[in-house]
């Protein structure tokens, strides 16, 4: 008879056994066994965590909470809560094995709906916004570790480069630029808090400049007809490729996501890697995986396979996402961000550079406010909220936010490299 859960646990066991021991597992053994530890058990607490959060999100009452908080932060959060509470373990193999295999399936998934065509049809000044608010990330970076470098620990660099892919494309290229930089778990674990601290205040103040948009598109006299015009568009393009999904259809977008995954996976460690002198390893065999696995989402999303979008292909790609924020979250600690008040402020210093350059390009080029917010919080908080960020500003405007949020993880893996690269030097890492 066939048992999914010793399979499954045998298999992340073997994929955790071939990888090296890091600083959380190790302390991990000093701590009480926590209640649940199997792998198979530890998934399915994850998915349980997941299924009440979003079960709350159509509550009458309770839903109205995450109008104003983020479903992501309680995803952050909840499986925090139950590590700290001895439920689940702070490492597990399965956290390692979502990391390495379902991270990039869930990359190729989201990217695989990137419509060039439909961006340039917004408009130039949705992308330059979008850029503006990249930049601001790749250089706030960089001049945030410059200020705090004195109250940070020498490796912070690594995790800031995790946090500079999440605040250029979302909770993917979180991990990814995390792996690329070398950032320890403890490290990724410790970056939770203020990504997601900060990044929530600044959504909150986005969704209050929901409310007043017009009075500040007529102040700073922006054009908001492209925005009118986008709304007949988006409507018909919805129209054209949403459908039923079918057995195959579903069957079709998974083997996509794992295979691209494995293939890549493959390909990076037969590539070699590309050093730079005092820049040491640009180029790692982590690297290339993510590199090829975008590259390839990339190239999809210009032939048909991109009409797999129509069925759910980004739906499923979110829920690795969501899955693999919760295997981050269940590696955080709470006490740790009063270890380090550093990484709080680094936190701010760096939003504050970002909202200065975004705001500047957009008053120069008199964006209108929801290209504005949209562009950052399609950087800052990925396809997991830059749809609810630009619902708020008009429902029908909800794909927009999805859309440049696609683009966002594009972004995130290019740009972040660069960002990493720059912290790297401020941090005079060899």
């Amino acid at each position: 008879m066939f048992a999914p859960p010793l399979g499954f646990s045998t298999l992340l066991a073997d994929v955790a056994s071939s990888a090296p021991a890091t600083a959380a597992a190790v302390a991990a053994d000093s701590k009480a066994e926590p209640l649940i530890s199997d792998p198979a058990g530890v998934l399915a607490v994850l998915f349980a965590v997941l299924g009440v959060i979003f079960w709350l999100t159509q509550h009458p009452v309770v839903g109205r909470l995450f109008k104003v908080v983020p479903a992501l932060v309680f995803c952050y959060f909840v499986p925090t809560t139950l590590t700290t509470l001895g439920v689940i373990p702070d490492s597990s193999p399965l956290y390692s094995w979502v990391k390495q295999y379902v991270l990039p399936a869930s990359l190729l998934l989201l990217i695989l709906s990137l419509d060039l065509p439909g961006i340039i049809r917004l408009g130039p000044k949705a992308g330059i916004m979008l850029l503006a608010g990249t930049f601001g990330v790749v250089i706030g970076g960089p001049l945030s570790l410059l200020i705090c470098e004195s109250m940070l620990p020498p490796d912070a660099w690594k995790g800031m480069a995790a946090l500079a892919g999440s605040w250029i494309g979302g909770g993917a290229n979180f991990v990814a630029i995390g792996d690329m930089a070398g950032a320890s778990d403890t490290m990724l674990a410790t970056m939770v808090i203020p990504d997601v601290f900060v990044a929530s205040i600044w959504m909150g103040v986005l969704l209050y400049f929901a409310g007043i948009q017009h009075r500040i598109d007529r102040w700073t006299g922006a054009n908001t007809q492209a925005i009118r015009d986008l709304e007949r568009s988006l409507s018909d393009f919805q129209e054209r490729v949403n459908r039923v999904a079918t057995l195959p259809d579903l069957i079709i977008i998974v083997a996509f996501g794992f295979v691209g995954s494995w293939l890549s996976y493959k390909a990076g460690a037969a590539l070699p890697e590309i050093t730079a002198g005092r820049f040491g390893t640009i180029i790692s065999h982590s690297t290339w995986k993510y590199i090829l696995i975008t590259s390839v989402g990339v190239l999809l999303s210009l032939t048909r396979v991109r009409n797999l979008e129509g069925a759910g292909a980004s739906k499923i790609g979110s829920v690795m996402i969501y899955l693999l924020v919760t295997c981050i979250g269940a590696s955080a600690d709470f006490t740790r961000i009063a270890e380090q008040p550093a990484y709080l402020l680094m936190g701010f210093i760096w939003i504050a550079i970002h909202i200065v350059v975004l705001l500047s390009v957009g008053w120069f080029i008199k964006a209108p406010i929801f290209f504005i917010a949209v562009g950052s919080q399609s950087n800052i908080g990925g396809a997991a909220s830059a749809p609810v960020v630009a619902a708020a500003y008009h429902p029908a405007l909800a794909p927009v936010g999805a859309l440049l949020a696609v683009a966002g993880y594009v972004l995130g893996t290019y740009a972040g490299l660069v960002c990493m690269q720059l912290l790297k030097w401020v941090a005079g890492a060899a």
